[in-house]
């Protein structure tokens, strides 16, 4: 059992070793022996390391060649460098400026650019955005960047009025219904309709049913509230419109028996 599990232990520790290798390459630039130019002590621990602009091959380090507009990372892996803001790297050799268009300007992370307000792209230009009347700017940078005033709507470019019926109120909604009618009204097709609340009701927004609800007690009937009969040994249950059996009890014929 030693030699398999020895073995075993072997190969683990040569694998993590190789991990190792890919997991932090920055410890190439890490030297034993003599320390040679254009190095320094490691700031912890035995050893050196090669100072930033420079790469070590072998037991020197050398220097790397920068292009103009670029500046030393200090890691092992890559060229080594990146191009300062405003600039993109070009085949791995140079850092041409990022070509910024008429009305955009450089975004914060120094590597693209953004039209200005007013602005939208299109390809790799900024086009002034045609505000229509009844209209303003958004912040948004997809679609048309602009949204209409309150009480107009999008239609083919242009800001319509909303037509809203009477007993009815705008919802500012930017998707869905327009208006809503007011409490104590119902649409039906393009208005609001007055609820007519029967008696032992009471008004209900949902956004569903007839505007009402029934009162605990009672029960919808023909359009009307009818008070529940309730049979000995039932409840009214949570919605206080509709019964159940007691616990032990089971429904039969409308009343509730001892269950079997």
């Amino acid at each position: 059992m030693r030699q398999p599990l020895a073995s075993l232990i072997a190969t683990t520790a040569a694998m993590a070793g190789v991990i190792a290798s890919f997991a932090f390459p920055v410890l190439a630039q890490d030297g034993t022996g003599p320390m040679p130019e254009n190095a320094q002590a490691r700031s912890y621990g035995d050893g050196w390391v090669c100072d930033l602009g420079y790469r070590v091959e072998a037991a020197e380090c050398l220097a790397l060649d920068i292009p103009e507009h670029a500046y030393p990372t200090g890691r092992s892996y890559g060229t080594g460098w990146e191009c300062d803001r405003g600039y993109e790297e070009v085949d791995g050799t140079s850092c041409n400026p990022i070509p910024v268009p008429a009305n955009a300007f450089l975004r914060s992370s120094g590597y693209d650019w953004q039209c200005e307000r007013g602005f939208r792209q299109e390809d790799e230009a900024c086009v002034p955005i045609v505000l229509p009347e009844r209209a303003y700017l958004t912040d948004d940078h997809s679609g048309t960047g602009w949204t209409c005033d309150r009480g107009y709507e999008a239609l083919t470019g242009t800001c319509s009025p909303i037509a809203v019926p009477e007993n009815a109120y705008l919802t500012n909604a930017d998707y869905g219904a327009a208006w809503a009618c007011e409490r104590g009204f119902v649409r039906i097709d393009d208005r609001c309709d007055a609820v007519v609340v029967p008696s032992n009701a009471y008004l209900d927004e949902a956004s569903y049913g007839p505007g009402w609800s029934c009162e605990r007690g009672y029960e919808v009937l023909n359009g009307a509230c009818v008070a529940i009969d309730l049979p000995e040994n039932a409840y009214l249950d949570r919605s206080g419109n509709r019964w159940s059996c007691n616990r032990g009890f089971r429904l039969s014929d409308g009343m509730c028996i001892l269950g079997r």
